[in-house]
């Protein structure tokens, strides 16, 4: 057999393997719409997905005063909180993510989720065993800072040039690119397709059954 190209897979989490993006964008449309503040659009409110939950509401309320944010925060938290349990993995993640680790790639998670987020879904869909290492926005900088990828790889002893970060935003795609590491898109997810090709990926995705076909071929 020829040699993998990585040895460790990266994925995001919220558009990438879990189909959660329509619920997050909505519930910071509910927050802002709580506290009497400017509604973004469905646009500005995908877009945010992916970074910290504190940078994400600075990026789509800029003009905000702070004292905004952390208000902003809790009635997000709300009303994700009330969905969260409902939300499912994307068709064929799981059987791609159980093949991948039988072949004997390292596998983790580069998320904007808070731990308690992330252990939270981890648990619901039964996965908090399947990955290496997993990393979240409030325990290091947020994407596109490529501290994640940075301590991921060096947690799990791993180089940072056969390292593959997936995931479907421009800061998942410029987070791998800070770090040194490859990117692939997936088009299924937060941000526009085109956006994502522009970040020069290995590879675009538009559906996980294309991912999974790529990376048995050429990961």
């Amino acid at each position: 057999m020829p040699k993998k190209q990585f040895d460790l897979i990266v994925f995001d989490w919220d558009g990438t393997l879990m189909d959660s993006t329509a619920t997050i964008a909505t519930s910071i449309q509910a927050a802002a719409r709580d506290l009497g503040l400017p509604v973004p659009d469905d646009r500005a409110a995908s877009y945010v997905i992916g970074l910290g939950l504190q940078e994400a509401m600075q990026a789509v309320l800029p003009d905000l005063e702070p004292r905004f944010y952390p208000r902003m925060v809790e009635r997000y938290r709300h009303h994700y909180l009330s969905q969260d349990q409902s939300l499912v993995l994307f068709e064929g993640a799981r059987e791609m993510l159980h093949d991948l680790s039988l072949q004997g790639y390292f596998l983790a998670v580069a998320t904007g989720k808070s731990r308690v987020g992330l252990n939270r879904a981890l648990d619901s869909v039964g996965m908090m065993s399947l990955f290496d290492a997993t990393r979240c926005a409030d325990e290091t900088f947020s994407k596109p800072h490529p501290a994640m990828l940075q301590e991921l790889t060096r947690e799990l002893g791993q180089d940072m040039k056969r390292t593959l970060m997936i995931g479907d935003t421009t800061h998942d795609l410029q987070m791998a690119r800070n770090a040194g590491a490859a990117g692939v898109g997936v088009h299924y997810g937060a941000h526009p397709a085109e956006e994502l090709i522009a970040h020069g990926p290995l590879f675009g995705a538009d559906s996980i059954a294309e991912l999974s076909a790529w990376l048995n071929e050429h990961a």
